[in-house]
């Protein structure tokens, strides 16, 4: 994605160049050390020495994966109706130190209102959509106070830069839409603008992340055969080529179909998918795809092969799940009104388990997996 400015000099300060000053290995030079280094795990290095963090932090090292959230006030806490219009914040969870920092703030022109909840409406979350692609955090839409479309444009944030840009501009802003990525590309369907449209609920477009900045543009597709999917926001799941939807959320009878990347053509969802998609989803590296039974509790894997969902791991914590995250082996999971994140290794075996606090005071409202910012240590 032909997004990121080159660093500046400031951020350039931590690199290995900067630190040759500390001998990182007795008997080496630092650039040996440092591919010495990069074969032990991240954790080692932020706990052994100063020198061995401030290269675990370095531009010049691997950058290790954090959890990205989206975050607003708990429902009971009284906010007035500009803090409510401006309530959502953006943090970064670093694993080793265990702190939760700010991401940068974001462009003010135009300025950005996103509303989680509206101080009339305490019953009724409004839906904020956000995707992972290709190592960026990308806002797609949301609502305002006003009830209409919160964003013009995509909202991206590249943590390895610490730098938000706007991707080009919707043809129609909308919400209550679909939103997925295939192989870098964005596809956003169905939704509603202002006011409900029928060729807008049953539009398809998308956004090839991968053009150049000059020739960014969004492209209609093959539209929808009609304007079910436009009922609320819900997940455009990305996985060998193929976009899955479905067009209600949770234990509901539902519709679901299947977008063929390469044929532009609409199919139908194999009735196995169907029938055990009870909850919210998301694709592992575009492979595979990972379910949570928001009733039950129940983390599942979908088996193409035989058009099933195999149950990976059953927890209580697991309930009232809301929205997950999956990269790096593994799956995280938005439960009990945003009060927690379970996070799942399914890589491990049996699967591991453990619980990450939201920041004090917030909900979280939705959870991303991505490299960790630029930071000097």
């Amino acid at each position: 994605m032909e997004t990121i400015p080159k660093p500046s000099k400031e951020t350039k300060e931590d690199s290995i160049d900067d630190i040759e000053n500390e001998l990182l290995l007795p008997g080496l030079p630092n650039h040996l050390a440092q591919i010495c280094l990069s074969f032990l795990s991240p954790a080692l290095l932020f706990s052994v020495c100063h020198a061995w963090r401030r290269l675990l932090y370095s531009h010049s090292f691997p950058p290790f994966f954090s959890l990205y959230v989206l975050v607003s006030p708990p429902p009971n806490r009284k906010v007035d109706q500009v803090d409510a219009i401006n309530s959502i914040q953006f943090l970064s969870l670093d694993p080793f130190s265990s702190k939760w920092q700010s991401l940068p703030s974001p462009p003010k022109d135009p300025p950005l209102h996103l509303l989680h909840r509206h101080p009339s409406f305490l019953s009724r979350n409004l839906s904020i959509q956000s995707l992972t692609v290709s190592n960026h955090l990308v806002l797609m839409a949301g609502t305002t106070c006003r009830f209409v479309p919160a964003l013009s444009m995509p909202l991206l944030f590249h943590p390895e830069s610490n730098y938000w840009f706007f991707g080009p501009p919707f043809t129609i802003p909308r919400r209550w839409c679909a939103t997925g990525s295939v192989g870098g590309t964005i596809y956003l369907a169905s939704g509603v603008a202002s006011h409900y449209s029928g060729d807008v609920a049953r539009s398809m477009e998308r956004w090839d992340t991968k053009q150049k900045k000059e020739n960014w543009r969004w492209e209609k597709m093959a539209p929808l055969k009609d304007g079910r999917f436009s009922r609320e926001a819900i997940e455009a799941v990305g996985c060998k080529g193929k976009l899955y939807m479905v067009n209600v959320k949770g234990n509901a009878v539902k519709d679901g179909c299947v977008y063929n990347v390469d044929a532009n053509l609409w199919e139908n969802m194999p009735k196995g998918m169907l029938a055990g998609w009870n909850g919210p989803a998301v694709p592992m590296d575009e492979e595979v795809i990972y379910v949570v039974d928001e009733v039950k509790g129940a983390l599942s894997e979908y088996d193409s092969e035989r058009d099933c969902w195999k149950k990976v791991i059953e927890l209580p914590e697991l309930k009232m799940a809301e929205q997950i995250a999956a990269g790096r082996g593994r799956v995280c999971v938005v439960c009990g009104n945003g009060e927690k994140i379970v996070v799942v290794d399914v890589m491990a075996t049996p699967a591991r388990v453990w619980v990450v606090e939201p920041p004090p005071g917030q909900q979280v409202v939705s959870v991303h997996i991505l490299p960790r910012m630029s930071k000097r240590a």
